[in-house]
């Protein structure tokens, strides 16, 4: 007589695919694993993307140190004469500047010298301060990034804003009065803009006073919140400059944009299923068109460092804008290529910020 089989008799199909109890699949658990195994073919597909990308901006990187040391000393004029511009000089006290500065190497050691230090920090001492060019950057970016910054906060969410609204409705009045004025401001240039503002409110014209300082980032006579109210009193003709000209390429940008994507049939089935005109606008059409914006906004960011060298000089403003200004006249060889670093530097990182960002808009952009 044999005896019955202990072997375990196999659950049957049906409750397998039901997840019935025993068994070691489902479907959370087979939905789980294709989450997993979309996120791992997603990271697979990302890594080569990083790496390119980080590969670009170091070659970048290294095409600015180039680019910086060759390009200024193209630049009309003797350091050394114009350190001593107005003080008897003999050529003996000449050579001896010249070999303390170390421009009577031959220009392959001053290349290479300048890219070590660069690299590694020290971007050389400044002919006319006679200080490091690096503190001398420290000392002004802070001036710069308050400025810039607020202005590069304040238009790119109004010229985002106003680009959604003037494209969502676009031939009507509202869109043909935005898209006119935006227009104008980006054709004006900011230092005409900027002396024109001074113009009517710093001077003022005929009956109406001037309501705001000509330059300057404050009065120099006030501590504490008066201080700070101060400083904001000398920001606003800067600031209305730098918005004015910056959200009209901000909304010009996010408008096409997001008109070559108003035919998509993702918004006609988005509307379709019920959902209201704002849900469709603000969950799929504005999501989809950010990519251009997106990158606008980085290299926006990225100009928060560089300033805006010909606003900072018409109002006096002492950021970096106004220090590569009296750089660039002397010339200061060191400190210009510094300040030149630091500003493409920031443009490169900004650049590979957004490239990184752009597969999490969209997943095809890394494929």
């Amino acid at each position: 007589m044999t005896s019955p089989s202990t072997t375990p008799t196999p659950p049957p199909a049906a409750a397998v695919a039901l997840g019935a109890p025993g068994t070691d699949t489902g479907p959370e658990k087979t939905a789980a694993a294709g989450r997993g195994a979309r996120l791992r073919g997603r990271a697979r597909g990302y890594l080569p993307y990083l790496a390119s990308r980080l590969a670009g901006a170091a070659f970048s990187l290294l095409a600015v140190l180039v680019t910086s040391f060759f390009l200024f000393r193209i630049v009309p004029g003797d350091p050394v004469k114009a350190m001593t511009h107005g003080t008897p000089t003999s050529a003996e006290q000449l050579a001896t500047l010249r070999r303390q500065f170390g421009l009577d190497q031959p220009m392959w050691r001053q290349f290479t010298e300048y890219c070590a230090g660069a690299l590694t920090g020290d971007l050389g001492m400044s002919y006319q301060f006679r200080a490091p060019v690096g503190e001398l950057i420290a000392e002004k970016l802070p001036a710069t990034l308050l400025l810039t910054g607020v202005a590069v906060v304040l238009y790119s969410a109004l010229g985002l804003w106003l680009g959604t609204r003037a494209a969502w409705r676009h031939g009507g009045l509202g869109d043909r009065l935005n898209t006119g004025v935006a227009l104008t401001l980006w054709s004006v240039p900011s230092f005409w803009l900027g002396l024109l503002l001074i113009v009517v409110l710093a001077v003022g014209v005929g009956p109406v006073p001037g309501l705001f300082p000509t330059g300057g980032m404050e009065s120099g006579d006030t501590t504490g919140f008066a201080r700070a109210l101060d400083i904001g009193h000398h920001m606003v003709l800067p600031v209305l400059t730098l918005v004015a000209v910056g959200y009209a390429q901000t909304l010009l940008v996010m408008r096409s944009s997001l008109l070559d994507e108003m035919g998509g049939d993702y918004l006609t089935t988005a509307r379709a299923k019920g959902l209201r005109d704002a849900v469709v606008r603000r969950r799929h059409a504005v999501p989809n068109a950010l990519l251009p914006t997106v990158t606008m906004v980085f290299i926006n960011l990225g100009q928060v460092a560089a300033g805006s060298i010909l606003v900072e000089t018409v109002f006096s403003w002492p950021g970096l804008g106004g220090l590569f200004y009296q750089a660039l006249s002397v010339p200061d060889l060191p400190l210009v290529q510094g300040l030149f670093v630091v500003f493409a530097g920031a443009m490169i990182v900004m650049n590979l910020l957004a490239d990184l960002v752009y597969p999490f808009l969209d997943p095809r952009v890394a494929r």
